[in-house]
Formats: C-alpha cells, structure tokens, sequence
C-alpha cells in the first residue's frame, strides 16, 4: 500500500521490503527505487525492440500499483536520453551529478539546494519543538503517555503545518511509532470518522445516565441501567473506553485502611463471630448487618445513621436518624426490623455487628436474644468482617449529599429517599444486575 503526499509517492516499511528483494532493485528509500545498471540497459534494449515501457517492467516482476503507472514511461525516458548520449557505459557507469541525465549524488549540492536543505533543516527543528509542545498538551493527569493515535495525528499536523516533505520517518522516530504504522492510520482515516459518529451517538446514551446519578456511576452502573431503563445492551468495556475518551470521570471513595491492621487477626471479641464473613447465605432474611455512620450537614453539624442490611439480598431493611449517638438509636432500628418481620424469624437468623459500644450493651444484646436471633460481631478493629454494611455506608456517602440540608428532619428525608432508591431503583453488577428488591423476589422464586 502506498499513500499519495502532494506528487510523491509514499512507500511503507511492507512495500520498501518487497521491492528490495526484486533483483533488479539496487536500493530503496520512502521516495525513490534505484534501479540496477543492467536493468536500465536491457530495459532501453527492450523498448528499442518495440516492448512498451509497462510490459518491460511487468516482467522485471515490478507491480504498477505500486511503483506507481506512470513510473516506467518516465524512468525510460530519462535511461534513453542517457543511452543516447553516453552510450551503455552511461548506464552502466554512475553518471549522477556527472552531467547526465539523471540526479545528482547527495553528497554533491547546488547553490540552490544547499539553501533548500537549509530551510528544510529550520522547519525540521520547528517541528521538533511542535511535537514536543503538543505532546504535553495532550496529557491528562491520569494519563501521562499518549496513544499511537495521537501521536500520529500530532505527526500529521505537524508536517502539513511546516510544509516538510521527506521527514516522515524522523518524525515518526521522534514520536517513538513506526512509518509503516502511521500510513496505516493515514490510511484508516473513514474508519476513523466512522467510529468517532458511533462513539458520539453512544455517549449521549451514557452520559444521559452518569448525569441522572449527578456523575457518581461507573461503568457497571451505566450498563445495568442501559440494560434496564433504556433497553440497550452495552459492552462494559465499551462504556469504560467511551467515559475515558470524553473524560467522565466517575466520583468515587478512596481507600482508607486502618493504620494498625496487624491488630486485625487478633481474638478479643465479645460475641463469637459466627458469620466469617459468609454474608451471602442465600436465604433472605436469614444473615442481618448492622452499623452506624456518620453524616456531616449544614454548618458543621453530625447526624447518626443506624441501618440492618439483608445479607443475602442486599436491601436496606430498617434504619434510623438521630442527631446524638445514645442508645435508643440502635434499640429503635431493631423494633422497626422486627415490625417489618412481624414474627416471621428464620430459625437460624443471625444478627451480626462490630464491637461497639451499641451492640455490646447488656440492653440491647437482651433485645436481640429475646427477638430469636444469634447475635454474632466482628473481630476487635477488624472491618472486613462487616465488609457488606460498610460497602453500603461508602457507597451511600458517594452518591447521596446532606451538605446542604439545614435540619435534621431535611436529612431523614434524603436518607429516606436514597435508601428507597437503593433498594428499588440501583442495579448491581453481582445481584444477577437486578435491584435488592427484585433480587429478593428470584431467590424467593427460585
């Protein structure tokens, strides 16, 4: 393959490589094939003989679409006007630069060009600087390299906007990608425009999703809500490629170990810890997790967020909102657990929590004995244990903000709302990409 630039033809690293194991091929560069002595000789013999300067060439193995249709007409003419005043010695000698027909050796310049290669030099250096500046420009401070992509299309302006010729290679070495592959990307260029309206036509899909969710939605969110509110079925990866490309960059936590986690595997529990870690027991209503967070509002002030989450289905079972830390907090999210229940305990139901205070407390531990469940806490200092609450509580902080309630009543209202969406309306990559609530309803089916 080759591509046209101005009225030179452009040969690729494939194509150089092809016609240099051609016998008659004494050398070739990006521009120029240099033909053998005895080929040009038996060449001009041929054609004297009546043989068209194509057919010559034909079976001299040379194929015309690539060298160019036009290539034989010429090269003929310039060795017969050669023949014709220097005889064979003409063509069997190196006559460039020697006053023949033919050009001029590298080494030896004119006036003229040497102030060509001169300027050519200048605008090399210009390019240089160019490509430099513009590969700054187009790092992200995610990213910090560029794609061969990009560094062809910076090759691509940069040679057009100082008007070189012949220092595609140098370029191309500079940006640190093959010749052979930026041709291919030159050449690629309707695919290239095909795929950029496909990709636009998807983002709007997309970002019509990550907005719904003010920005706090990743590409498997995306998916399962393509999937379920708009009836499109959108490769994961796809979704990742497109978000990274228009720079939609989804606003998640940041891990946030505890600094002492050695002290994670030691025994000093209150509570034999008989869940290990087995949150998903298949049953619903079988595995209940508690724990508190905390909620910052308004100017500087806390509110306490108290929750029972389902371990096998993941919803939200009870919660509570209280402005102070105190006992009835926790006391008051178990009764709204058990009118939820409303009798129906699973005969192996376990109530599972950290070490706090909260669930340690003779009282409250006395309401969860005589409620039928088997109380069960996680290791002293050991958040993995309770992985599934406090991925809720991360996840929670993510995508519902209280900053700008004012009371206290404004955040049990939001708190409300969210774990109402939560459980009803969020879509989650491992629950089959069901809801809780609709994921609840297939295990009771099932």
């Amino acid at each position: 393959m080759t591509v046209g630039n101005l009225n030179r033809t452009l040969f690729t690293e494939d194509i150089i490589r092809r016609l240099e194991k051609n016998p008659n091929v004494q050398r070739v560069s990006e521009t120029n094939i240099s033909y053998t002595a005895e080929f040009k000789l038996a060449a001009v013999k041929a054609y004297n003989e009546g043989t068209p300067p194509s057919e010559i060439f034909l079976r001299a193995g040379f194929d015309l679409e690539i060298i160019g249709s036009k290539k034989p007409k010429h090269s003929l003419k310039r060795w017969r006007d050669c023949y014709a005043k220097y005889g064979e010695t003409g063509l069997l000698e190196e006559r460039r630069g020697k006053g023949s027909a033919g050009r001029k050796p590298a080494g030896v310049l004119s006036a003229d060009e040497e102030l060509k290669r001169a300027k050519a030099k200048i605008k090399l250096l210009e390019a240089e600087v160019g490509l430099s500046k513009k590969a700054r420009s187009a790092r992200t401070e995610k990213r910090k390299t560029l794609t061969p992509s990009e560094r062809y299309e910076i090759i691509y302006h940069t040679l057009r906007a100082h008007g070189l010729s012949r220092m595609t290679r140098y370029l191309c070495g500079v940006a640190a990608v093959s010749t052979s592959g930026y041709y291919r990307w030159l050449g690629s260029e309707q695919k290239r425009q095909l795929r950029t309206a496909d990709d636009e036509r998807d983002l709007v899909l997309i970002k019509q999703h990550f907005d719904a969710l003010h920005g706090k939605a990743g590409a498997l969110v995306i998916k399962m809500r393509l999937e379920h509110l708009s009836g499109v079925t959108m490769n994961h990866k796809k979704i990742r490629r497109l978000m990274r490309k228009f720079n939609l960059v989804a606003a998640i936590r940041q891990a946030n170990p505890y600094r002492k986690m050695a002290k994670a595997t030691q025994e000093h529990q209150t509570c034999a810890n008989l869940l290990k870690r087995q949150f998903d027991q298949k049953e619903p209503e079988k595995v209940f997790l508690t724990d508190i967070t905390y909620l910052r509002y308004g100017n500087g002030q806390w509110a306490y967020l108290s929750c029972i989450k389902d371990g096998a289905t993941r919803q939200i079972l009870a919660d509570c909102v209280a402005g102070t830390l105190e006992l009835p907090l926790v006391e008051k999210t178990i009764r709204r657990l058990l009118e939820r229940l409303d009798g129906s305990i699973h005969p192996e139901a376990i109530f599972h929590s950290d070490q706090g205070m909260h669930y340690t407390h003779p009282k409250t531990r006395l309401q969860i004995q005589r409620a039928g469940f088997q109380q069960s806490m996680s290791r002293k200092g050991n958040c993995w244990d309770n992985a599934s609450m406090e991925s809720f509580f991360g996840h929670m902080k993510d995508e519902m903000n209280v900053r700008d309630c004012q009371t206290l009543t404004e955040v049990r209202a939001r708190v409300s709302d969210y774990i109402a969406y939560y459980n009803s309306e969020r879509y989650q990559w491992t629950l089959k990409k069901m809801t809780p609530d609709e994921f609840r309803s297939h295990l009771l089916v099932s």
